[in-house]
C-alpha cells in the first residue's frame, strides 16, 4: 500500500523571516490524518530568510535531524556544540534529558533551505548528544548511502530508535530498488528532482508513506536528491 501526500497539501505558513511547510501535525497545524508516520514524527521544510533563525529553545526525548539544501545554517548548543552546516552535512541531536539550542542564517544576502526531521526516540531521559556527518556527491549518488541507523553501520549515525534513514542523490534515466523487509514500513521524502516511485509521480516536497509492500522502486525522471526512512 502506497499513501502519497503531496507538497501541496502540507500546513504552510509564511512568517516573513520563515516560510515553513509541515507534512505532518506541527505547532499550531493540526491534521488528525497526519499526525506521523510510524516513529516518524516532524518533517518541516524550511526556508529561512537572510540574518534570521531560530534562538535558544529548549527540547527533551526527541531525535532531531537537519539537512540543508542550499544556503548555510549556524548550529549552538548547551553541550557546547557548535557548527555551520552547509549542502552535503547531515546534522543529528538528540535531546534525551534535555537540550537547548539555536539555529541562525549567517548570510546577510542568502536565504537557508533546509528539512528538519523528528524521530520519536527508543529511550527516555537519555544522555543528550551531537553528532554530524559529511558527505560527499559520489557517496549518495545513484545509490543509497545509509546516513542513520540504530547501531550506526556503514560510518552511519548511531541514533536511539529502530530506524535506518537512506539518503540518495538519483540521476535521471537511473533506478534503484529498495527491498522492504516484512513487518517494516517506509517513508520517501522527495527533496527535489522528479521520480517514478512504484509508477507514482513524486516531486520536491512529496512525500511517499509505503507498507506492506515487498520493495520500492524509484525511476529518477529529473536529476534530485530523497530520503528513505525504514521503520518499524
Amino acid at each position: 500500500m502506497i499513501n502519497v501526500r503531496r507538497a501541496e497539501e502540507r500546513g504552510r505558513f509564511d512568517h516573513g523571516w520563515l516560510d515553513t511547510r509541515h507534512s505532518f501535525s506541527f505547532g499550531s497545524y493540526r491534521d488528525p490524518k497526519f499526525m506521523g508516520f510510524r516513529s516518524l514524527r516532524v518533517i518541516n521544510e524550511d526556508f529561512v530568510a537572510p540574518g534570521q533563525g531560530f534562538g535558544t529553545h529548549p527540547h527533551r526525548d526527541m531525535e532531531i535531524f537537519t539537512y540543508v539544501l542550499s544556503g548555510a545554517l549556524e548550529h549552538r548548543d548547551s553541550l557546547g556544540s557548535g557548527a555551520v552546516l552547509r549542502p552535503g552535512e547531515f546534522q543529528y541531536m538528540s535531546a534525551g534529558s534535555g537540550i537547548e539550542h539555536s539555529e541562525f542564517n549567517p548570510s546577510a544576502a542568502e536565504q537557508v533551505h533546509l528539512y528538519q526531521i523528528w524521530v520519536l526516540p527508543n529511550e527516555r531521559s537519555a544522555t543528550p548528544r551531537y553528532d554530524q556527518l559529511n558527505l560527499d556527491e559520489a557517496e549518495k549518488r545513484n545509490r543509497l548511502r545509509t546516513v542513520a541507523s540504530p547501531d550506526g553501520r556503514d560510518g552511519s549515525l548511531a541514533i536511539r530508535q529502530d530506524a535506518t534513514i537512506g539518503l540518495s542523490l538519483l540521476d535521471a534515466g537511473q533506478t534503484l530498488v529498495a527491498p522492504i523487509a516484512r513487518d517494516r514500513h517506509v517513508w520517501l521524502q522527495a527533496l527535489s528532482g522528479e521520480f517514478a516511485v512504484n509508477g507514482e509521480t513524486v516531486r520536491p516536497g512529496d512525500g511517499v508513506a509505503v507498507s506492506d509492500e515487498k520493495e520500492l522502486r524509484i525511476e529518477g525522471r529529473e536529476t534530485g536528491e530523497f530520503l528513505l526512512f525504514d521503520m518499524a
